[in-house]
């Protein structure tokens, strides 16, 4: 074989060496940054290992909100079964009762602890102002 030839060849190994090595660190990355995302029927039949990150979604059950201090303990529904959640620190200002919410966080032994919430609202987003130029009318 020539010099050039083998020259090219060895190039090419190395170029697709990098290129895979690359691939498996973004692969590796993305699957470390994953949290699934459940609802809390699917969550408790999911048989969720203990201290593995999820991210549970569905409505804060009416009367559950209880506070202590900065720890807050409520109910997270999607009206076939409730999970109880904690969570210790300030809460966002669109979370209440009867809303949606994300919450960040681990199922251990029957509980779920927070460590972020994200309040949701609906889409129908009427801007302050404009809902009392409505109201003049």
């Amino acid at each position: 074989m020539l010099q050039a030839r083998k020259n090219r060849l060895w190039k090419l190994i190395i170029i697709l060496s990098l290129s895979a090595g690359g691939i498996l660190l973004i692969l590796f990355s993305l699957n470390s940054k994953l949290d699934l995302f459940y609802t809390p029927s699917e969550m408790l039949e999911a048989n969720i290992k203990s201290g593995y990150r999820i991210k549970l979604g569905g409505m804060v059950r009416n009367g559950s909100i209880k506070r202590e201090g900065t720890v807050i303990t409520f109910q997270v529904t999607d009206f076939k079964k409730d999970v109880p959640v904690t969570f210790d620190g300030v809460t966002p200002d669109l979370f209440k009762e009867d809303s949606g919410v994300v919450i960040l966080g681990y199922f251990i032994n029957g509980m779920f602890e927070a460590e972020e919430i994200f309040a949701k609202h609906d889409e129908n987003y009427m801007p302050p102002e404009l809902s009392i130029e409505e109201g003049k009318q």
